[in-house]
């Protein structure tokens, strides 16, 4: 029989009820504990999710000294890393990271090397190549009805960044600040997703720049990636703009549009921004749709990661998207800012 899985969560913001939902529709997991600063934030997914007053915690070494878990789910900022896995570690319990892993490629391989000192499991939370297009795609390139991949095009726009005037009530305010902003937050999305698709690049080449004067970092730029025998590019923006559906100055959130092409030698996928997939036969004849209207589906997303994340520990089989694997990861999103400030191509062999 599988044993239960108790889990504690550090950090109800923004994003952690993707986290709990998943959790609570899981076989063999129960959340039993939640740690957060603020106590309100706290108390409110507490009585969302079912966990007593006596399992909330407002520090992590209170919960991993009290509190009844084997995981600990971590979805606080960066910069926290460090300390939480290698304290998570250290009570030995298994970690779920939250993306991005480190704010530098040192603190990464500090966390993993910390991790397997331990004997603990360590995988990052990297939800986009669960998303249902990258899932549906995944599935297409598998089956060889594109045949031999020539060229791979992913483009991602977004009316973003050019309305987080002061004032305007973001769902992550700290975007505003962050001096790597597009390739580092969202990037380690994207080259988790492209290595799930085509594999790792030997190459990448970068330009950068930024579009909006209410942030600091970029917020727009083309990445080209050379594989052995296959080229590829992401054309990605948060300053592209949209028919807005609300006057500027009002609370806003993203609205992602994504692109994917797909050039083989039997066919050509296409992902429409509307979400459909569809493949083009090899004489340009017919289009036939794949699945139409496949949406990024965040909250399902998070369940098929989470349970892969499960699954994982009670196979014994390696995750994914594993610590030691995110530093691929890590290593080309920080390739990109080097490529950039020096105007040259950086090798990743």
């Amino acid at each position: 029989m599988e044993k239960t899985w108790k889990v504690g969560l550090v950090g109800t913001g923004f994003w952690s009820d993707k986290h709990l939902q998943a959790w609570s529709r899981i076989p063999g997991v129960r959340i039993t504990a939640l740690c957060n600063r603020s106590e309100e934030k706290l108390r409110s997914a507490a009585a969302k999710y079912g966990v007593p007053s006596e399992q909330l915690y407002r520090s992590v070494d209170d919960m991993l000294a009290n509190a009844d878990i084997d995981i600990v789910d971590i979805v606080t900022g960066a910069e926290t890393h460090l300390e939480f896995v290698t304290k998570a570690a250290d009570a030995g319990k298994h970690i779920m990271c939250q993306k991005p892993f480190a704010p530098s490629l040192a603190e990464a391989e500090e966390m993993v090397a910390h991790a397997k000192k331990r004997g603990v499991r360590l995988m990052v939370t990297e939800n986009w190549r669960w998303l249902e297009p990258f899932q549906t795609i995944k599935g297409v390139i598998d089956g060889g009805e594109l045949g031999k991949i020539s060229v791979a095009r992913y483009i991602h726009t977004d009316y973003y960044t050019p309305r987080m005037a002061p004032g305007a009530e973001i769902p992550q305010p700290f975007f505003r600040q962050m001096p790597k902003l597009l390739f580092y937050e969202m990037g380690v999305h994207w080259f988790d997703t492209w290595r799930f698709l085509f594999g790792t690049p030997r190459r990448l080449t970068a330009e950068l720049t930024r579009v909006s004067d209410f942030i600091i970092g970029e917020d727009s730029g083309i990445v080209v990636l050379g594989h052995n025998d296959f080229y590829g590019f992401m054309d990605m923006s948060w300053a592209t703009r949209q028919k807005l559906d609300r006057p500027l100055g009002e609370s806003v959130g993203p609205v992602h549009l994504e692109q994917f092409v797909v050039d083989g030698s039997e066919g050509t996928l296409k992902m429409y921004t509307d979400g459909t997939i569809a493949i083009v036969s090899r004489n340009g004849s017919e289009e036939r749709i794949v699945k139409a209207n496949t949406e990024l589906d965040h909250e399902e997303s998070h369940y098929r990661l989470q349970s892969h994340f499960i699954s994982s520990l009670n196979s014994g089989e390696p995750f994914q998207t594993s610590g030691e694997d995110n530093l691929v990861t890590l290593r080309l999103a920080f390739a990109v800012y080097d490529s950039a400030a020096e105007h040259k191509t950086i090798s990743l062999s």
